[in-house]
């Protein structure tokens, strides 16, 4: 278990390190490519971290050689969506309350247009419910709905690009990208070559963390079955985490809460749109309970962004809702044992 450990905390430090340099590089690439923060943050930060944990969801349920397999992909298109509204958002909130003073802020409430977060909570509501609603029954021509998922992230992606929003802060000053420091003008070639290696760097760490944290769990004696439903889930989403606590450390909430969203948005169609194409997509009661909670969170983010003026520590109590989840998924899992 020591070995366990110890790689444990290597890979969380290796994400860590290379959300480093993941940040710096697609910030750039943004700026080459003249599709300005907020849509960095949404549309290229957000797929390319999303983008590992949807190869392996569409490895588990396109080439899942049995049902429990299978379900492991279901699982994750419901758990990363609940970490991403519920911990990632405290996160958020905690780390922008702790930096409070070295950013020289008098409150922790965000600099961001709030409204347009609240635009982006009610898509990702209104798709989320969809979802949920199609993991409870069953009709003949369910599976073909999956289609309209990925449509539906097509043309969000289309409204990000294109909204009128994309071209902004294009003159806000970027740190040096670290594969060229001395270069006040790096090329996208560059800049895109950070990127990619970072994400790859990612994608390996991550797969690694999981798998140690899987192992610590069975060490402990906790059940396969939490395991997967209660902490992968969080290991998963440790990359797009990680991205928002380094952008808020730098006092650019924007770009953070613009990767969470665009996240979320990935993960309600395209890894649930995989599940539904091919699984039979129906929910057991923990999965039921994670959509809800998540439905919750979102709602409660919805009703709070609407009042155009949010303060930071209003996010941490979301973490709780993850808390809770948790709590009741075990006693769920105990009861059925």
């Amino acid at each position: 278990m020591a070995l366990n450990v110890l790689l444990f905390l290597l890979c969380a430090a290796a994400i860590y390190l290379s959300c480093e340099y993941f940040v710096n590089g697609v910030e750039w690439v943004g700026r080459r490519l003249g599709i300005g923060a907020t849509a960095t943050g949404t549309v290229l930060a957000a797929f390319g971290t999303a983008l590992p944990e949807s190869a392996v969801t569409f490895i588990a349920v396109v080439f899942g050689r049995d049902t429990a397999q299978k379900e492991i992909g279901v699982g994750a298109a419901v758990g990363g969506p609940l970490v991403l509204s519920t911990i990632s958002y405290a996160v958020v909130g905690l780390v922008l309350w702790s930096s409070r003073h070295r950013l020289r802020r008098g409150n922790t409430e965000l600099q961001l247009d709030t409204l347009r977060l609240s635009s982006d909570q009610a898509w990702f509501l209104l798709i989320f419910i969809v979802v949920l609603a199609l993991g409870l029954m069953s009709f003949p021509f369910k599976r073909w709905l999956g289609i309209l998922l990925f449509g539906a992230y097509a043309l969000y992606v289309w409204r990000e690009i294109t909204a009128g929003h994309g071209r902004e802060h294009q003159d806000e000053p970027l740190e040096p990208l670290k594969f060229r420091p001395r270069n006040p003008n790096p090329g996208l070639a560059w800049a895109s070559l950070q990127t990619l290696i970072a994400l790859v760097v990612i994608a390996v760490a991550s797969h690694s963390f999981v798998d140690q944290l899987e192992s610590i769990g069975t060490h402990l004696g906790v059940s396969p079955q939490l395991v997967a439903l209660i902490l992968s889930p969080v290991a998963t989403e440790l990359p797009e985490t990680l991205n928002a606590l380094i952008w808020v450390r730098q006092g650019r909430e924007r770009l953070a809460l613009a990767n969470i969203s665009g996240a979320m948005m990935i993960q309600a169609t395209v890894p649930a749109g995989l599940g539904v194409l091919f699984t039979t997509w129906r929910f057991d009661p923990p999965l039921v309970i994670g959509a809800s909670t998540a439905t919750a969170a979102v709602v409660l983010l919805l009703m709070m962004f609407r009042r155009q003026r949010v303060s930071g520590i209003s996010l941490i109590p979301l973490g709780l809702l993850y808390v809770l989840f948790a709590i009741v998924v075990a006693l769920v899992q105990h009861s059925r044992v």
